[in-house]
């Protein structure tokens, strides 16, 4: 059978070929002294709140599952609009507000109502390897730009002016990022939209860990700039509903339409239930339980990346939101005698029992020297794996 060149262009997502062999091995160890302990996956071990859970149920016993507007829900659009104004003190209006089946199809339908086939789009290295995907999908093409920690592995305008060329369409960039956990600076991206802007292009900003942020400089949304901007957002994160599959975009008002057309077609509508159990995520009572948790992520960061520093793992930039370490291992590959990340990652899943992810996912500058740590586990799985790679490193 012929496969597409589309198709074929996607390269596989190391990500869960990785966890495909920590899973194997630690279905093996389960029941040992030492089990697994995944550090791989970046999904948060917090679910759903009861608030939430309840409105999904009373959504089920009420019949409340039949087909939604493409658009979303009328009330879950409004709910989000007073969240801007309550979060960020923007006036976002909920007509441009559009509810996606997760932030994937955000990405999606974004890159198809504004990508043709040639297109380029300029990213970070490292990013989000299913960002690049999504304009591959829609017949453009990723062109990744090499950051470093000089940068907090963020773009800067000058990077962008230097790589725009005559097909680029635009920027998609990601703050706070995965797997970095840095976010941009507020002035670094009103310079890189402000020049996309003057050349008729589109400022694409990834925000589903923004809510994680735990530095005020990084805090703000990049709507803040003017409504040309477009924001992907997600209800995985930070509102603990990953397989709910729920997300959103804030686009400017001409392009809803131009979505809408496409949403009606290719997905009909997000799930009715997650859309009905998402109302409750802005009702006080889950917001106060969303910030105890967001509280939580911190501190794990700050247990975490000084256990990785005194295991020998250097991490060149401190996070500020997500949560997402990059930790450099050239040292650690170097004490265990193995090349690069990838060979690491498969050492400390085999000697520690930790799953960790390797650089190789998120792009090619200096990605293999590279590992990516989820802090999204327990105090206690942390604690256990920072005891683990200890040990196995020093």
């Amino acid at each position: 059978m012929r496969i597409s060149a589309r198709a074929s262009n996607i390269t596989p997502f190391y990500v869960m070929e990785v966890g495909k062999a920590a899973a194997a091995l630690g279905q093996q160890i389960a029941h040992t002294d030492k089990p697994m302990v995944y550090l791989n996956i970046g999904e948060p071990d917090f679910t759903a709140p009861p608030l939430v859970q309840e409105a999904a149920q009373r959504a089920i016993s009420g019949g409340h599952s039949q087909y939604t507007p493409a658009l979303g829900l009328s009330a879950l659009r409004e709910r989000i609009s007073d969240w801007y104004t309550q979060r960020h003190g923007l006036a976002i209006a909920p007509e441009r507000i559009v509810v996606t089946a997760g932030a994937s199809a955000a990405l999606q339908l974004a890159c198809l109502a504004l990508i043709d086939a040639g297109d380029e789009i300029l990213m970070p290295d490292p990013s989000y390897p299913c960002n690049r995907h999504f304009v591959s999908a829609a017949d453009g093409r990723a062109v990744l730009l090499p950051t470093t920690a000089a940068s907090r592995f963020q773009l800067d305008a000058a990077q962008v002016q230097e790589a725009w060329g005559p097909r680029t369409r635009g920027v998609l960039l990601a703050s706070p990022s995965n797997p970095t956990g840095s976010s941009i600076a507020p002035e670094v991206l009103r310079d890189i939209h402000t020049l996309v802007q003057a050349r008729g292009g589109i400022t694409l900003v990834d925000e589903i860990y923004l809510p994680l942020s735990f530095d005020a400089r990084f805090g703000s949304s990049a709507l803040a700039l003017d409504e040309n901007v477009i924001s992907i957002n997600s209800f995985s994160k930070y509102f603990n509903m990953t397989g709910w599959r729920l997300g959103w975009l804030i686009l400017p008002p001409a392009l809803v339409p131009v979505v809408e057309r496409l949403a009606q077609n290719l997905f009909i509508c997000p799930s009715a239930i997650a859309q009905h159990a998402a109302l409750a995520c802005f009702e006080p009572e889950s917001l106060a339980v969303y910030e105890r948790r967001r509280s939580a992520f911190a501190a794990r960061r700050d247990f975490f990346v000084p256990a990785l520093q005194a295991a020998g793992l250097d991490v060149p930039v401190v996070p500020d939101g997500a949560f997402y370490v990059w930790a450099d291992c050239r040292a650690a590959c170097a004490r265990l005698g193995v090349k690069d990340s990838w060979d690491f990652a498969y050492e400390v899943m085999r000697r520690a029992h930790v799953a960790i992810t390797p650089g190789r996912d998120f792009g090619h500058a200096n990605t293999a020297q590279f590992v990516r740590f989820s802090t999204a586990s327990s105090m206690d799985a942390l604690a256990t794996a920072a005891q683990r790679l200890a040990t196995l490193l020093t």
